[in-house]
């Protein structure tokens, strides 16, 4: 019976809207990617999109709330989470990732307004800010970072403060460094706490200049001074006016129309009638895209974009949502789904970089939905080769049927989760996964619902 009351729904409610990217490529400069095909200016940066530059590549990203991520060459990067609540700024999610390279990070508004929400992780490093400019260099085993305005607060990883975990990380293993500190950085080495040495020839700075119409800081830090603000305001000449030919056009000149010698009317035949094929529904695709145990990976994620929509990244897997016709969510209603297919790895950290990753299953599975509180919950049993530990979460429903659960900010149970809801079969739900079972254990999985 509900499942007929949701089909109901579904075929009555409205057009639904589409989620938001994360920012705007502004400037590219030489071999540049955005995910697997060329970075163009104005193309759209979505959450979890690969970015990388060549050796001569430059990428400028103009996020959401006004600020800037910058890839300079030779550099891997991308925007993990861009989620902004304008009501709410305590819910704001902001994390990005370098993985090689050297990039640049200026906070944007809702930055400035939910820093205890902003993380940008290296291989080895965490970095929370102070309402700040700021450079960084990256590669497996060692991170630095340099200030251009207010402050950051680096940490190596460690029990305490995970990749996965959301903001910055403040304890004895961390170090904070301000605008005022010039000519200092903090290192951070693979295993060790962060230390602040003296940057020069460390600074990312050095490793690889900015270009010369990178823009400088307006104010403050070691970048600003009453001698270079003629300098910058030659500098930002280039960037700004990349950010006009975005936003400004110019009308044409009219062009004069000759008028046309009066001619005898000619009688057409109506055109013929061409019936447009219905789209398909939407609908889920999840796999594993890393292998694990001599396991292949069941999903190429090069060819897998090419076909759909990629929608989350989460540890070894990824959730897809393919062309066709929009999911239109109801406006009232409660459905209830059972666990239908499911995948899930946990593991295990021993200290000092080594972890074990080993399967688990998924069982005694529920999920909810309440369409009128536009809001969902969740949980499950994983079942390892010692335990079985029950997981759960809760979050938001979005109009077109994306899944969003809180964050679970590091806490035993609670998982953090990125789903999607489809008319396939009457009604199914598909979502990826990961949150942490105990103090040493994490677990990363996919499931579908029916």
């Amino acid at each position: 019976m509900q499942k007929l009351l949701l089909t109901a729904l579904l075929v009555s409610a409205a057009h639904a809207a589409h989620a938001a990217d994360a920012g705007k490529i502004i400037f590219v400069a030489g071999n540049a990617k955005a995910g697997e095909a060329s970075a163009r200016e104005g193309a759209p940066v979505a959450e979890g999109q690969m970015l990388s530059t060549g050796t001569d590549g430059f990428i400028y990203v103009k996020t959401v709330d006004n600020g800037l991520f910058i890839l300079r060459p030779n550099t891997r990067a991308r925007i993990v989470t861009y989620h902004i609540d304008q009501k709410n700024p305590a819910n704001t999610r902001i994390k990005l990732e370098l993985l090689s390279g050297v990039a640049r990070s200026k906070s944007g508004e809702a930055v400035k307004l939910a820093r205890q929400n902003f993380r940008f992780n290296t291989p080895v490093a965490a970095i929370g800010v102070r309402g700040t400019d700021f450079t960084v260099f990256t590669n497996d085993d060692t991170s630095r970072v340099a200030v251009i305005s207010g402050g950051v607060v680096v940490s190596g990883f460690t029990p305490g403060c995970r990749p996965d975990g959301a903001g910055p990380c403040e304890g004895s293993a961390s170090r904070e460094l301000s605008a005022a500190q010039r000519g200092q950085l903090v290192q951070v080495q693979r295993g060790q706490a962060a230390q602040v040495l003296q940057s020069s020839p460390l600074s990312p700075d050095q490793v690889s200049p900015p270009r010369g119409d990178e823009p400088l800081a307006k104010s403050g830090g070691a970048a600003s001074t009453q001698v270079n603000a003629g300098v910058e305001a030659r500098k930002n000449a280039g960037l700004n006016q990349v950010i006009e030919k975005l936003v400004t056009t110019v009308p044409p000149a009219p062009v004069p129309v000759p008028v046309p010698e009066p001619t005898p009317p000619v009688v057409t035949m109506p055109p013929p009638v061409v019936e447009v094929p219905a789209l398909p529904k939407r609908v889920a695709v999840w796999g594993r895209w890393q292998p694990l145990l001599g396991s292949h990976a069941n999903l190429d994620l090069a060819e897998e974009r090419k076909k759909n929509e990629l929608l989350a990244l989460s540890g070894y897997f990824a959730l897809f949502r393919s062309p066709g016709k929009d999911y239109v969510a109801p406006n009232n209603g409660t459905v209830g789904f059972a666990l239908r297919g499911s995948e899930a790895v946990v593991t295990t950290e021993y200290g000092f970089g080594n972890t074990v990753a080993a399967p688990a299953t998924l069982s005694n599975g529920s999920l909810t939905v309440d369409f009128g509180k536009r809001s969902f919950s969740t949980g499950m049993d994983v079942t390892t080769a010692t335990d079985v530990v029950r997981i759960s979460a809760e979050g938001a429903v979005r109009d077109d049927g994306r899944l969003f659960s809180n964050a679970a900010e590091g806490r035993h149970g609670i998982l953090n989760v990125q789903g999607l809801l489809t008319n396939e079969r009457g009604g199914s739900a598909a979502y990826i996964f990961e949150g942490r079972l105990d103090d040493k254990r994490t677990v990363n999985g996919a499931a579908t619902w029916r």
